[in-house]
């Protein structure tokens, strides 16, 4: 392979972000429109008092228009100095309630949108929490987060700004096209003459802007996922000097959105000033054509009315500008809801049964008949796989890896489902029972510890939110390292910062061990939960789970063969396949694959 290969090849192996075009909708889906309005239902009434404003505020600026054009026709055109006061009065009445409505408007506009972008966001949070273990393997947290924030905002738009804009520049339009009907109705049909070439322009730049939304849109989604995954992968990027190969390739896709960023401006930029400049010729055609008739001798045309006519036929074209740039919003927020919606529609793989069983009183009985299960449909991770294990027995997992140890963990969790077979419960089928119910009465310790944003005791309460600071304390006692947290600057109350930052290593899987050990769990689960922690402290942990672990059933995956010397029964597996099992000392008499394993490790 070339050296020129090889740099491609590692380039593709780090630009792991590819393009992904989602299903392609309507941009105005009159279907998305309902649903996102009947988020306003809980907000009923102060969503009808801001229909009522819209309405009166649609009224109001043609009423404006009407009176400047009746105070010329009028009390102008006679000369009459208190007919122009009177005129002038009025009109500044009107002219001050058309803030006032103005100002409600737009208030309750505000309060309305940020009630439903308030509700999306939980739904959609409450949503994303449903989701089983699986969707959160296959989905990148980038667009996850993009939903969240960019898609929300876009909605957020359509419901404070374009709806209600354009409700009142559509009545606005309404009302003024009522008046010009009214004034000339020979001129009107010129200004119908309009509709046909404004709508061929919102069909020609529809199409354009909603391809092109939709492009900028995804590329903020990888740039979002780019930086997530930066972010949280830093260690290895420095450790491996990769800083300027991905920031490269994060540049690669700045410039990918810019360039999608520059294609949506510049279609605005051809749409709104085509909207305006036809706007502009059909309002000079109409002064040809009003000015010509109101020359002719015969002609019954009213200096007046044809001045209340143009400032009518400016006030309905004023809004074609406005109304084509809540459009643009307008695509910009079903490009949003579209993605939003899919997700929010986007069933779990499984979900509990409504008669679910709440096991109250868990024995810890676990039983797996002929179980066999894929992650990717035709790639086996387990096969026929059985085996029974009575409440109390330590259970360890052995085999390299990929041989399904962590997989069985994932079942007797139901973070996943069995593919066929059956894992049972104390007598259950796991599939019948309560998944909440299950895991209120589990502890896991995982290889890959994790810290929420807090505090130590905090982080510990998590496996029991009722547990006070004595009973926090007290669970490090039982473990045999509350001088190793009490050395911390506050104790149990240290901030552990993002993640545990702020702690080693060690003390994060010590935290991790005391959240699982004050909930009181039946089913204990170890997924190499000991990798962590130095020799001595492993040691003094050690003399203290075998105490805790006493009358729970426990599953344990360790590649420490000390971990498991003291378990009930060893289940060895490879490739998905249950190939031994039996106690340290029965299968060390096998001579097997385990004594193998065995006699590599002393070795060592």
């Amino acid at each position: 392979m070339s050296t020129a290969s090889v740099k491609t090849l590692d380039r593709t192996l780090t630009r792991h972000v590819a393009r992904e075009d989602e299903p392609r909708q309507r941009p105005l889906d009159y279907r998305l429109i309902s649903r996102l309005f009947a988020f306003t239902k809980p907000y009923a009434t102060p969503r009808n008092w801001l229909l009522v404003t819209v309405a009166i505020r649609s009224i109001q600026l043609p009423a404006l228009t009407w009176m400047v054009a009746a105070v010329i026709r009028g009390p102008i055109a006679e000369k009459s100095v208190s007919g122009v006061i009177e005129g002038a009065g009025l009109f500044a009445i009107l002219a001050l309630s058309t803030q006032w409505v103005m100002h409600y408007r737009q208030r309750l506009a505000l309060e309305l949108g940020e009630a439903v972008v308030t509700d999306l966001r939980k739904a959609l949070f409450a949503h994303i929490q449903r989701m089983p273990m699986q969707w959160f393997h296959q989905t990148k947290v980038g667009r996850v987060i993009s939903r969240m924030t960019s898609d929300v905002e876009d909605l957020r738009l359509g419901v404070q700004d374009v709806l209600f804009v354009s409700l009142v520049q559509i009545g606005q339009m309404i009302l003024a096209a009522t008046a010009m009907l009214w004034y000339d109705a020979t001129l009107f049909l010129i200004v119908l003459g309009l509709a046909p070439i404004i709508w061929f322009i919102n069909q020609h730049f529809h199409k354009k802007l909603s391809i092109a939304l939709r492009n900028m849109r995804e590329s903020f989604s990888r740039i979002t996922a780019t930086l997530a995954e930066s972010v949280l992968g830093i260690r290895v990027t420095q450790a491996f000097v990769r800083q300027t190969e991905n920031a490269a390739i994060f540049e690669d896709l700045a410039e990918d959105h810019s360039r999608f960023n520059t294609v949506v401006m510049r279609t605005h930029g051809q749409f709104l000033p085509l909207l305006e400049l036809n706007s502009q010729i059909f309002i000079a055609l109409m002064l040809i054509v009003g000015g010509w008739r109101a020359f002719q001798p015969e002609s019954t045309t009213n200096v007046g009315d044809l001045v209340g006519f143009f400032f009518m036929a400016n006030l309905f074209f004023a809004p074609i500008s406005i109304l084509g740039n809540q459009y643009n919003q307008a695509m910009t927020a079903m490009a949003g809801a579209e993605r939003l919606f899919q997700l929010l529609d986007t069933p779990p793989e499984w979900v509990d049964p409504p008669d679910a069983v709440e096991l109250t009183d868990l024995r810890g009985e676990v039983t797996f008949e002929h179980v066999n299960f894929e992650y990717e449909q035709g790639r086996p991770v387990l096969i026929d796989f059985s085996f029974q294990v009575q409440p109390g027995q330590t259970i360890a997992l052995v085999g390299h890896t990929g041989s399904g140890k962590t997989t069985i963990i994932n079942l007797v969790s139901k973070f996943y489902l069995a593919t066929t077979g059956r894992v049972l419960i104390d007598g259950h089928d796991i599939q019948t029972l309560s998944g909440d119910a299950l895991h209120r009465r589990m502890g896991i310790v995982l290889q890959q510890n994790f810290l929420f944003y807090g505090t130590v005791a905090q982080n510990v309460r998590l496996g029991n939110p009722a547990a006070t600071d004595e009973e926090v304390a007290h669970v490090f006692d039982q473990l045999d390292c509350a001088d190793l947290i009490a050395s911390l600057p506050q104790g149990i109350h240290t901030p552990v910062g993002e993640r545990g930052v702020s702690l080693s290593l060690g003390q994060r899987q010590l935290i991790c061990f005391a959240r699982a050990m004050i909930a009181d769990p039946r089913i204990l689960i170890l997924d190499e939960a000991t990798s962590s922690i130095d020799s001595q402290t492993e040691a003094r942990l050690q003399r203290a789970l075998a105490k805790l672990l006493a009358g729970r059933t426990s599953f344990v995956v360790a590649h420490r063969l000390s971990t498991i010397r003291e378990a009930d029964r060893v289940l060895v597996l490879d490739h998905g396949q249950l190939i031994e099992q039996g106690t340290h000392e029965e299968l060390l008499q096998l001579n097997g694959t385990y004594a193998g394993l065995h006699r590599r490790f002393i070795s060592q």
